[in-house]
């Protein structure tokens, strides 16, 4: 499948390889007996939380900051992870890095942020709100404003998850792929279906938190005034316009998920793989779990896309 109207390059996605910090490539892809007999499939987990960040955003942050002047000054909005690793990167060039975060955010995220240098600022009830007050702020003073899953370094980043995926000895024949802004989805589609049309990319949000999924299904932007779910990493009410055109012809189908599907997923990875996630990061699991008889003895392939977890979060949901 060679869609060449597709903003996303297959070659820039190669060439950022070359970008990229090695500690965030080539993370862990395997498979989990105990866990494809509870689930009844080969899972193959595509773990990103071992590295500094403990997420996959780095990815894409290390090629934003590869092109960024040494002491310029860049705005972003984050729901915590793709913050964390703006600010990891951005150590490196001297570059002075805010982050507009909610004041519900989630504290480890947060934190973590104000540790790597990150001036935060905290703003509004959600990652939305946020980001609308951080865009403005941007174009007040004339700074850089870096959107996550809109500017196309988020997507080449995400994309070389792609490359190693095609790269597991087996034949994949679903991809369940969390669903918030986009970056993440939409990076690993477009590679995968370049080279193996015939895989199944699947989308994954929350039911809580459906904007991204109703419009993709729609085709039309569809805006919530509110949403809520535990899973802040997809947990969007506006979506991105240019994130659900990236999305036609890459992604079959989207699922909705349940929170409480979410936490067994959590419950189970902890379980079987001693991995503590964040609920996001368990959504590919909960749809498993809602949907067992659609993936029965397939390969299925999902990616574990961050394990920034609070203490309050470990004891609610993983004992």
């Amino acid at each position: 499948m060679n869609n060449t109207n597709h903003r996303l390059s297959i070659e820039n996605i190669e060439d950022v390889i070359k970008i990229i910090n090695p500690i965030f490539l080539n993370s862990p892809q395997f498979e989990c007996k105990s866990l494809n007999e509870t689930l009844g499939l080969n899972l193959i987990i595509k773990n990103e939380i071992e590295n500094p960040v403990k997420c996959f955003k780095a990815r894409g942050s290390e090629v934003f900051i590869s092109k960024a002047k040494s002491g310029s000054y860049i705005i972003c909005a984050s729901a915590g992870n793709f913050g964390q690793a703006m600010a990891y990167s951005a150590k490196k060039k001297d570059i002075n890095l805010t982050v507009y975060a909610s004041h519900n955010a989630n504290a480890v995220k947060i934190k973590k942020m104000k540790s790597l240098g990150a001036n935060v600022i905290l703003y509004g009830n959600d990652f939305d709100e946020a980001k609308v007050e951080a865009k403005r702020k941007a174009q007040e003073i004339k700074a850089r404003f870096i959107e996550d899953s809109l500017d196309i370094e988020s997507l080449e980043g995400a994309g070389t998850i792609g490359i190693e995926l095609l790269k597991y000895p087996k034949k994949i024949d679903t991809v369940l792929v969390a669903l918030g802004n986009g970056a993440l989805l939409n990076g690993i589609a477009r590679f995968l279906k370049h080279y193996n049309p015939e895989i199944k990319i699947i989308a994954v949000q929350a039911k809580g938190a459906p904007a991204m999924v109703n419009s993709w299904k729609t085709n039309t932007l569809i805006k919530h005034e509110k949403s809520e779910t535990i899973a802040d990493g997809v947990n969007v009410r506006i979506p991105i316009p240019q994130a659900l055109k990236d999305m036609k012809g890459m992604v079959d189908d989207a699922i909705l998920v349940e929170d409480e599907s979410i936490i067994k997923g959590m419950k189970l990875l902890f379980k079987h793989l001693n991995l503590e996630v964040e609920p996001s990061a368990a959504v590919g699991i909960a749809a498993i779990l809602e949907n067992k008889s659609a993936f029965k003895n397939q390969n299925v392939a999902t990616v574990i896309s961050g394990g920034n977890i609070t203490k309050e979060q470990k004891d609610k949901w993983l004992k």
